[in-house]
């Protein structure tokens, strides 16, 4: 107990004493010597201070420098954020134009898949149309290969049968897919008389034979004249003469032979489809002619060339 209040009063005394002079202050430097009158108690208070200063020193740097980080980054983040915000309105905006084009692109990949498809259509309906063409040239081109033939045929046959005629008197010839009988005037006919003579009979006999075992066979009757001009109390001119022969011509066939009237046609060509030239004798008697026209039923291929 004596020595701690002898303690307690050298402490009291000593800065009691120190208390007039002064001591360097916190963070100054130490002095290099120490004064001798100065008790160890106070040394170690002294130097205990002096690592509070050091250590407070030490902490106000930190502070500093961590005021200077915060800055730091206080500055960083607010760059960032926009840099962030600018990014975001960056993506929005280039979002919106990708959605854009995209939108565009499928619009137009539509639009050619619509029009992919009609062509598409087209092309098979095209296809199919010429598929029927195909066909139908191709029974077009039977029917007539089928037409020829039997023009060929009913051409050798009338020849044959007709073989005791004179060349002058009639012909036969094929032309444009049909057999042509020419029987002249003077065959037929009397000048200015539509009356047919009995060496006419003939022949129109030996024609109706083959015509009446031919049924698919159509029968034009055409009348022809030279173009010199006449006037009878019958007939006025020549168109009407021409008409009047191939009429004479059809009856007889109609009622002496009985071929069916909806096979026979009769036309009056009168002198406006000369064979030859009128300037001779031997053209206008060419052309003084009644020609009777044979051609195979076309009913299938006129069906075909309508439906086409």
């Amino acid at each position: 107990m004596k020595t701690f209040k002898l303690i307690v009063a050298s402490v009291i005394i000593s800065l009691g004493l120190f208390s007039c002079k002064p001591i360097y202050k916190c963070g100054e430097a130490k002095p290099a010597k120490v004064p001798f009158y100065m008790p160890k108690i106070v040394q170690n208070v002294i130097d205990e201070r002096d690592s509070l200063c050091t250590t407070l020193s030490s902490r106000n740097n930190d502070i500093y420098n961590l005021k200077n980080d915060t800055t730091n980054l206080i500055a960083d983040i607010k760059r960032l954020k926009k840099e962030y915000r600018d990014l975001l309105t960056d993506n929005n905006t280039k979002s919106e134009q990708f959605s854009l084009a995209l939108k565009q692109k499928s619009d137009e990949l539509k639009q050619k898949s619509e029009e992919l498809k009609k062509k598409s259509d087209e092309l098979i309906a095209k296809e199919k149309l010429l598929e029927e063409r195909e066909s139908s040239l191709f029974q077009l081109k039977k029917d007539i290969a089928h037409r020829d033939s039997i023009t060929a045929r009913l051409n050798n046959i009338l020849r044959k049968a007709l073989l005791g005629f004179k060349s002058d008197e009639l012909s036969v010839e094929i032309k444009d897919g049909k057999v042509y009988v020419s029987l002249s005037e003077k065959l037929l006919f009397k000048s200015g008389s539509a009356a047919v003579e009995a060496k006419g009979i003939e022949a129109i006999n030996v024609l109706a034979d083959v015509l009446n075992k031919n049924p698919d066979i159509d029968i034009l009757v055409e009348g022809h004249t030279d173009n010199l001009p006449i006037k009878t109390p019958i007939y006025k001119d020549n168109w009407d003469l021409s008409a009047a022969r191939a009429i004479s011509i059809v009856r007889i066939l109609t009622n002496e032979y009985k071929i069916t009237p909806t096979r026979l046609t009769a036309s009056g060509r009168g002198e406006f489809s000369p064979k030859a030239s009128n300037a001779t004798s031997e053209g206008r008697a060419s052309n003084r002619r009644t020609e009777i026209i044979l051609s195979p039923k076309l009913d299938e291929i006129m069906k075909l060339l309508k439906t086409k």
